[in-house]
């Protein structure tokens, strides 16, 4: 699916792109995502894990693109990637009412209103689409995420402990959480 680009206008009053990603742009795609994996432990992966290449994340991109049950959408603030989000429909009839998604924005653009003009979009997406229900899960200590996730109406309905280990060894839980439209 494409998401056709908007204009946002950031907290401190930049202005910022959001789009779906383009081919031309998987170099800087892969950049941002192990920059963004360095920045936080809140992410699924460490930067070092991704060993994608650049024709591969091309591929990715076309896909994405392409996809009838998927919708990238990437932050651009002065022609570099800022954040990413994505929601993924399903298809299978007896899941076909869920949606899961997911976001990841660079620690020089937290706070900034990247997250709430992507969550905007995805659940307009999901809306338009018949979508009953919104899924996404984040990791213990992630609050700024929570809130912003709590404020668009998602609530906790499960933890799952210790499903990420750290490279100091300390785990911590996943909390799985959903948004009834």
């Amino acid at each position: 699916m494409i998401f056709e680009e908007k204009t946002i206008i950031l907290k401190d009053g930049r202005t910022a792109i959001l789009k779906s990603p383009c081919v031309e742009d998987a170099e800087k795609l892969l950049n941002y995502i192990k920059k963004s994996c360095s920045e936080t432990d809140f992410l699924a992966r460490y930067p070092e894990e991704w060993t994608t290449t650049i024709g591969q994340e091309e591929a990715w991109v076309n896909r994405l693109r392409s996809a009838p049950d998927t919708l990238g959408i990437t932050c651009y603030v002065d022609g570099e990637d800022a954040g990413n989000c994505e929601i993924s429909f399903r298809g299978d009839m007896k899941v076909s009412h869920r949606a899961t998604i997911a976001n990841a924005i660079l620690k020089d653009y937290w706070n900034l209103g990247i997250g709430s003009a992507m969550f905007e979009e995805l659940v307009s997406a999901a809306q338009n689409r018949g979508t009953e229900i919104m899924e996404l899960e984040f990791i213990e200590g992630n609050d700024r995420a929570r809130h912003l996730y709590e404020k668009f109406g998602f609530r906790v309905v499960c933890e799952r402990p210790n499903m990420f280990k750290l490279k100091d060894g300390t785990y911590r839980s996943e909390f799985y959480m959903q948004k009834y439209l």
